[in-house]
């Protein structure tokens, strides 16, 4: 039985790690390869784009898509991880939460709309010395990571709901790869001089891709993740060559091309629109993923000759 290939969004459920949703996957799909573009905090909700067998080669060129979200921030109270997840630091008064009106909230994430200095969060998965910041910072070592340069494309309020002692804001981001969102809570609280933190998130955008085209545990299925197996096993795989024409320009070449590309040659007689191009032989299989080089064009990443359209 040929080993399955092909691209799997997954809408994942709350609770549970990335890590687990891949384990689920190669339970369901009965296969060990399998790779992410991505992951989602546990508490964190919805898009998950898997590359499965072959198909993995694609995910380098997935990663770096923009992608949206739906998020809920509470206002007035500060978290060591800037999440839910975390151990309250600070409580702001009431009469400070009070004091946050609309415009001020407009005011702050204006600010952080548009190309944007951020801080990772402390609990992030970026590495430091070769550890991951959130291993040194549950071992007690203080850790201090450097500002990186982000898009915040939108930044939307949608609701302003009153708790006891907290504002919780619903709001919808688009941004680039990279954005930590609980960075995003944490700042305007910092900027609104009452802390915040992320309470809900969900992503429901990656690139072209849509949550709602994604596999899904049913309603009120329980317990989620052995209802994950079954949906995962009955979703479709989307083809290497679709997904690959979805992120870039496809470059239709004939069978004498693409042999040659697929044996590392250079093929001249060719143009491509931007950096790379999704190579298609004419039976639709991809071939691999091309660049120019001068006047002609080299695969940069080769999809196995075997794999099914």
């Amino acid at each position: 039985m040929a080993e399955p290939t092909g691209i799997l969004l997954v809408d994942k459920p709350g609770g549970i790690t990335s890590h687990d949703v891949v384990a689920r996957a190669r339970r369901a799909l009965n296969t060990r390869k399998i790779g992410h573009a991505g992951t989602l905090d546990p508490m964190a909700t919805g898009l998950l784009v898997l590359g499965i067998g072959a198909a993995t080669r694609l995910l380098t060129f997935l990663v770096g898509l923009d992608k949206d979200y739906l998020a809920t921030i509470r206002l007035g109270v500060t978290t060591d991880s800037d999440d839910a997840d975390g151990q309250v630091t600070a409580r702001a008064a009431v009469s400070e939460v009070a004091a946050v009106t609309r415009e001020r909230i407009a005011g702050g994430m204006t600010g952080l709309t548009g190309r944007i200095s951020q801080v990772p969060s402390r609990v992030s998965a970026i590495k430091v010395g070769g550890r991951r910041a959130y291993d040194l910072a549950r071992a007690g070592v203080e850790v201090e990571l450097k500002a990186r340069e982000v898009v915040i494309s939108s930044l939307v309020l949608q609701d302003v709901r009153e708790g006891e002692g907290h504002l919780d804001l619903d709001v919808a981001v688009s941004c680039s790869s990279g954005t930590y969102v609980r960075a995003l809570a944490r700042d305007l609280g910092a900027d609104l001089g009452v802390g915040g933190h992320l309470t809900a998130l969900r992503r429901t955008r990656i690139g072209p891709f849509d949550v709602r085209d994604a596999a899904a545990v049913p309603p009120g299925a329980v317990p989620a993740v052995d209802a994950l197996v079954d949906a995962l096993a009955a979703a479709p795989l989307r083809s290497a060559a679709e997904v690959a024409s979805a992120v870039m320009p496809a470059l239709h070449v004939d069978a004498a091309q693409a042999r040659d590309l697929r044996h590392g040659k250079r093929v001249a007689g060719l143009t491509i629109d931007g950096p790379r191009a999704a190579a298609i032989d004419p039976t639709g299989r991809l071939i691999g993923v091309v660049e120019r080089r001068g006047p002609e064009i080299k695969s940069v990443m080769n999809m196995p000759e075997e794999q099914h359209p």
